[in-house]
Formats: C-alpha cells, structure tokens, sequence
C-alpha cells in the first residue's frame, strides 16, 4: 500500500517533468523565431538559388508551424537535427562532446562548493560573533558580490599571467581545469558557508539540544553528532538553484577560458542564430536541471522523512 502513493507522486514528476520541457522547447524555438535575422543571414548575401537550398535544408521555407511541428516530431524521437554553424556535426554529436565538460566543471566547481561552503559555515558558526566568523563572512560578502565575468579575468591575471602557474585557457589536460572549476565555485562557495552558519546557528539553539548540551558535551561533537545533518537540509534545498547557478555561469566561463562546453556552444549558437545548436542546448539543461531537481528532493525525503509524508 506504501508503494502506491510513491508511484503516484514518480509519475506525476515525470509528468510535470515532460510538461516543463515541452514549455521550455517551445518558448525557445518562437523567441528564436521571434529575433531580427536569421542563421544564413551575412554581410555579403548567398546567390538566390543557394540561398533556396539552404532554406529547404533547414526546413525554413516552411510556414512557421509546419518548422516547429517538424522540430517537435525529431525531437521526440532524440534526433535535435542538424547544426547550422557546424554542418558537419549534428546538434546530437556536438551536446554529446560538450556535455561531460560542462558536467565535469560544474560537477568538481559543485563539489567544492559544498566542501569548502559548509566547513567554513560550520566553522564560523562554531566561533559565532568572533574575528574569524566575521573575517569569513566578510570576505563570502565580497565572494557574493563579484561577478563571474570579473573573477575569471582576475584568476587568469593572477595565475597564468603573472605567476604562470596554471594555463590561461584550452583544454585536454587536469590544470586546464583548475582555473574554471575556482571562478564557477567562488560565488557558491560564499552562499553555501553563509546558509550553512545561519542554519548551524538556528539548530544549534534548539530546544532538543538541551539534553545533550547539559551532559556535557562539547559545541563540536554537538554540532557533528546532532545538529549538522538537520542543519543541511537548507542547503540540499539550496543544491537546485545552485545547479542553476552553475549552468548560466559557464556560458561566461567557458568563454572566457576557451572551453568546448554547453555553456560556450550556448553563446555560439545564439549569436549567429544556429537554431537548432540552441534548442538543443537547452533541451539538454533543462532535462538535466529537471534529473537534479528529482534527486535533491529525495535527498530531502531521505535526510526528513516528513517531507515525503507532506
């Protein structure tokens, strides 16, 4: 009888889940549609006759409904079409190459977040109203404030430029990833540290620590043995909109350091309106989002079982 209503709710978040991407796809394909010029368009403009073929190629001599109904069909079958910027590569072979970068800095860049972002947290809440709780929040304020656009410049300033340490850019060998993995982190590395001690903060003061905390137990064996797994369901929930985070920074990122991701084919595509490059791209974020959003939610479920029961 348990089995029935968790069937239900899997179903209704996929449900939900197909229901967000069909929105997602077609709110991006009639805003492509909807930009001043098209993917062919050039200063010096293409012969009459070739222009025709190019057209035919990409289905753009058909009625506006007729190209998203044709769009909507492939892309139900898996097949995204092909690249307008890079004819000899489908939509398919180029996210299949630029996925596990994107996944590989994000991942590292999420990861670092979390280690860093709740030590500090938790450091900083055990020193609560100290030098260093307020040294650690200052300089996450300022981790909060700068811009990725600004950091990654600042990073490769600092340690391809002037100490030469690491490359400035490319891509292929472990330091190539250094540099991204810092500048995507940095901004989630001060949010995490700040939700962490603030959540710390309001566990640590509960009523049911009482009893524990009048045995004698030290603040820190407190924290690690009854307040820090409560205490980091904030920041489970905080995992989702950092995802996020993550995705629209690396399309900055990617750029900056020359990296053949997602995020880098994104800003490509859609500056020389390649179609189906960018449906395609956010196609693949918008179902990765909608994957993560389904784990950090059982994640919740499994660290409170009362939510699953809500």
């Amino acid at each position: 009888m348990r089995a029935a209503p968790r069937l239900l709710r899997l179903g209704g978040r996929l449900l939900e889940a197909a229901i967000t991407l069909w929105l997602l796809g077609t709110l991006c394909f009639v805003l492509l549609r909807a930009a001043p010029g098209g993917p062919f368009d050039t200063e010096k403009a293409a012969p009459p006759e070739v222009q025709a073929v190019l057209d035919a190629q990409y289905r753009l001599d058909q009625p506006l409904l007729l190209q998203y109904l044709g769009w909507f069909g492939d892309a139900l079958r898996g097949d995204l079409g092909p690249s307008f910027q890079y004819p000899d590569y489908t939509v398919n072979q180029l996210i299949a190459n630029a996925l596990p970068v994107s996944a590989l800095n994000g991942g590292l860049a999420l990861l670092l977040a979390l280690l860093f972002g709740v030590g500090l947290g938790a450091w900083a809440a055990l020193r609560a109203g100290g030098w260093t709780d307020r040294a650690l929040m200052l300089l996450a304020g300022l981790g909060l404030a700068i811009p990725k656009f600004v950091v990654a410049p600042l990073l490769v300033l600092l340690f391809a430029v002037t100490l030469h340490w690491l490359p400035a850019g490319g891509w292929g060998e472990w330091d190539n990833v250094v540099l991204p993995v810092i500048a995507l982190a940095l901004p989630n590395i001060a949010y995490c540290a700040r939700l962490t001690r603030a959540s710390l903060l309001d566990t640590l003061s509960a009523d049911y620590l009482r009893a524990p905390r009048a045995r004698g137990l030290s603040e820190t064996r407190l924290l690690f043995a009854h307040a820090l797994k409560p205490a980091l369901l904030p920041v489970a929930a905080w995992l989702s909109p950092a995802l996020i985070n993550v995705v629209t920074g690396s399309a900055v990122v990617e750029q900056v350091f020359g990296i053949p991701g997602m995020g880098r084919y994104f800003v490509q595509g859609a500056l020389n309106r390649d179609y189906t490059l960018v449906l395609g791209v956010v196609l693949a974020i918008g179902a990765l989002i909608v994957a993560i959003n389904v784990l950090v939610d059982a994640l919740r479920g499994w660290m409170d079982p009362r939510l699953e029961q809500g």
